[in-house]
């Protein structure tokens, strides 16, 4: 008894009390805390440590101490250590060392303490890493479907536009804990360029690595054009790496962004040199965010074709039923009009049914204009009529009217982009001078602009001719022509 009664069960009361302080502290830091310094306490040990691998397991994670360290002591002494594991995996070490005391050093009982509470930090380390992992795995489902809400709600939105890849960019960044995300693009003359980034580094570094580029021979682009992700722990030192903008950080994760065998891109997620490194779920998280995003891409395109698709097919239906319906109705009513004229034996009726004839003449020609307008669609690019309409509607203003605008003919055939562009010019010239004399015209009486690619010079030569009428004016003026 007198043997036992300095051995491990005279400290059983403490070492359970021990192990229920421990437990029910959620924290990880100060669990191995109270486990260092349990550990000195029923052992007598001057100095103890928890040492822990990284998430990995093959390299050094955290290290809590508890007591002088054994290099600062004149005599270390007895120096025990035990694994912290659990079912087999091994989390790290808990050592103690320099025994109070006792020649001999450490003893069976204090080698069956440690195991104990080496177990029980083994306990938490996996516990704690369980939780962390589950609430991470979660922060990336939900960041993967965030980034999928973004791109396919957002009306203005496409994956080709900046704002759709900052939003990859950005989110990637945010569930890696990067200091920065960019997403890189193919180059048209080989390589790949960072078309979008979101970074917390200084804005020189931004500035810097907006729309630079990373070289066609650097083997990290012959990795990313195959569809493989390219990982390392130290992006500045990395042989692979032949940018100049890996001086600004240390582990990186370039991940492919690819959907159905075909690479649209790159997502860089970095982190600032000597920052801890991007662990093996970290990356595979990565890799499925990139995998997810690039899907949430693809689909964000096709909405939008979809819905791009639908407003031509809604342009095409009213182009036809303002040409099969309206123009008709139009084109019916001046007749009669035409008839009545003829028929009208007072000379001012004649002459007003004329006029109205006239003025549904007009309105047939800007209806025809409105139906090409709308079957070249808004995504087009802008061809000379509706470049020609565009000059008119901006005048309106000064005008206090619409101009009124007729084409003859097919002027986009007839002319090249350096006669439209002179074309344009003497419009808006003409309109100008217009505006000038809106202010004397008795009545609001709108301007008429006719873009005839049917005329023809004096010479007999085909041209093109820009009139415009001017409401002050008494007929017509021609403002500018160009032979064909």
């Amino acid at each position: 008894m007198r043997a036992l009664a300095g051995g491990p069960i005279s400290r059983l009361p403490q070492l359970l009390e021990a192990m229920v302080t421990v437990g029910s502290d959620h924290d990880l830091r100060r669990a191995l805390d109270r486990i260092a310094e349990n550990a000195a306490a029923l052992t007598g040990a001057r100095h103890a440590a928890v040492s822990l691998l990284d998430e990995d397991g093959d390299g050094p994670g955290d290290l809590i101490t508890h007591g002088p360290s054994p290099a600062t002591e004149q005599s270390a002494g007895a120096f025990l250590e035990v694994p912290i594991q659990v079912q087999g995996e091994l989390f790290g070490t808990l050592c103690v060392a320099g025994k109070d005391g006792a020649a001999g050093g450490f003893g069976d009982g204090d080698l069956h303490l440690v195991r104990v509470l080496a177990t029980e930090a083994g306990i938490a380390v996996s516990n704690a890493r369980t939780h962390a992992a589950a609430r991470r795995r979660r922060r990336w489902i939900d960041g993967t479907a965030s980034v999928t809400t973004a791109l396919l709600t957002e009306p203005d939105t496409r994956s080709t536009t900046p704002n759709a890849l900052t939003v990859v960019a950005e989110q990637g960044r945010d569930l890696a804990e990067a200091a920065t995300g960019a997403v890189l693009m193919p180059h048209s003359e080989g390589g790949m360029e960072i078309v979008a980034i979101s970074t917390v580094l200084p804005e020189a570094v931004r500035a810097e690595s907006e729309r630079a580029r990373i070289p066609p021979q650097s083997p990290a682009v012959h990795q990313i054009r195959a569809g493989l992700a390219v990982f390392s722990d130290d992006f500045f030192g990395d042989p692979r790496s032949i940018s100049p903008l890996s001086r600004h950080y240390g582990p990186m994760m370039l991940l492919p962004l690819s959907s159905s065998g075909r690479v649209l891109g790159a997502l860089a997620l970095c982190r600032r040199p000597g920052e801890r490194r991007f662990s093996h779920t970290e990356r595979t998280l990565g890799t499925q965010f990139a995998a997810q995003a690039a899907v949430a891409l693809v689909l964000a395109d096709r909405h939008r074709d979809r819905e791009q698709l639908a407003v031509f097919e809604d342009r095409d239906r009213i182009a036809r039923d303002l040409h099969d319906l309206v123009i008709q109705r139009l084109f019916a009513t001046g007749m009669l009009l035409e008839t009545a004229r003829r028929k009208a034996q007072l000379p001012e009726v004649a002459e007003g049914v004329g006029q109205a004839v006239d003025e549904l003449d007009a309105t047939i020609q800007e209806i025809r204009s409105a139906i090409i307008a709308l079957q070249q669609g808004p995504a087009a690019v802008p061809g000379l009529r509706t470049r020609v309409l565009r000059e008119a509607d901006a005048a309106t203003p000064v005008l206090g009217t619409r101009p009124s605008v007729q084409f003859l003919g097919p002027i986009e055939a007839r002319l090249d982009d350096e006669g439209g562009r002179e074309l344009l010019a003497a419009l808006a010239k003409a309109l100008v001078g217009a505006a000038s004399s809106v202010s004397t015209a008795a009545r609001p009486v709108r301007t008429e602009v006719v873009v005839d690619a049917l005329a023809t010079l004096p010479d007999g030569r085909p041209a093109v001719r820009l009139t415009v009428s001017v409401p002050a004016g008494t007929e017509a003026l021609t403002v500018w022509e160009r032979p064909l």
